[in-house]
């Protein structure tokens, strides 16, 4: 029994997963395996303007002063475990963006959790991205996340049942400028993901409670249209369009879930096109924007990126792009280089 083991997990060593994100996968019985992944990532960013330095373009407003800044950092670098045991699947994922590092001392910066979740049969519970998303529709880019601006990139702890192309959840509420300490009604999402050879489309929305600093209750209504559709050779197009009271849910704080007494209303749009060049050289070209109703926000983000793998797991890319804080007549350019190893 121990020698089949040790054979079970040498020949693990051997078995990698095809996709972008391969895995080194270990067998340990025919009902339990142990799946390690990750990525490293280093990154040179150039940033200039009146927005003020950021690793990555979030929804955020302008520092008011206009400058120029480099940095070379290794932050989005990450690493995760599956654990498999029959029909449960446990998952653990971390990087480094938990804490400011000293460029004078050691350069160090914390891990932090990504994902944390537990899934048996339908049933997912933990942290992890919000049913409100489609992970699919997210644009492939040097910056992190790409424009976040203009869709949804939030993750939550949450619970959540999943049929067929259809997806339901409770999620931790949070009242994005309000008073979240009075919260006492979870989030509710439903998602319907419509899928074929041509790609697929996901029709979601959301429905929240909301609590304000003046001690009233708003409700909150929100909903989006995702997807990635394939177009010609490998190819493909991918969008996100979501409006109502979207808050926290849409353009990385862009918005808020509240402004004053009342819920804030917003409009949220990414569209991105991936082109392969040739087999292992493809470009991007993204734009994403929110506006908002009451605080009367327009922030948007574009750029365009080529990327070379020069092996199955080792690609170089360069991008360039601009962040707009229309509201405030703000704006910086960048430009950002990458190497990547996926392990």
């Amino acid at each position: 029994m121990f020698n089949n083991k040790k054979l079970l997990l040498a020949s693990g060593l051997l078995v990698l997963a095809g996709s972008a994100n391969a895995a080194y996968e270990f067998k340990l019985t025919d009902k339990d395996s142990i799946t390690f992944g990750g990525y490293i990532k280093v990154d040179g960013r150039y940033v200039d303007g009146d927005v003020g330095y950021r690793d990555f373009w979030i929804g955020g407003g302008a520092s008011g002063e206009d400058k120029s800044q480099i940095k070379f950092f290794a932050n989005e670098t990450r690493f995760n475990t599956k654990y498999v045991h029959g029909d449960v699947t446990g998952f653990i994922e971390m990087d480094f963006y938990g804490g400011s590092g000293n460029e004078i001392i050691s350069n160090s910066y914390n891990p932090r959790i990504r994902h944390a979740t537990i899934k048996y049969k339908n049933i997912l519970v933990g942290q992890t991205w919000t049913t409100f998303m489609n992970t699919s529709s997210l644009a492939e880019t040097a910056d992190f996340g790409g424009p976040h601006v203009g869709e949804s990139f939030v993750r939550n702890t949450q619970f959540r049942y999943s049929n067929g192309g259809f997806q339901v959840s409770l999620e931790n509420p949070e009242s994005y400028g309000g008073d979240p300490s009075e919260d006492s009604v979870p989030d509710f999402i439903a998602k319907y993901t419509f899928k074929g050879d041509w790609g697929n489309v996901s029709v979601a929305g959301l429905a929240r409670q909301l609590n304000t600093l003046g001690g009233e209750t708003e409700s909150a209504l929100g909903v989006s249209v995702a997807g990635r559709i394939k177009t010609t050779g490998k190819d493909d197009f991918r969008f996100f369009a979501a409006t109502g009271n979207l808050g926290r849910y849409v353009g990385t704080v862009a918005a808020t879930d509240l402004v004053g007494e009342e819920a804030e209303d917003s409009t949220s749009f990414m569209a991105a096109y991936r082109h392969f060049w040739s087999e292992g050289v493809r470009s991007t070209v993204f734009y994403g924007n929110t506006t908002t109703d009451l605080s009367d926000r327009d922030r948007s983000h574009w750029g365009v990126n080529l990327i070379k793998n020069y092996t199955p797991k080792l690609s170089f890319g360069a991008e360039f792009g601009q962040y707009t804080v229309d509201d405030q007549d703000a704006d910086s350019i960048y430009a950002q280089v990458f190497a990547k190893y996926v392990l």
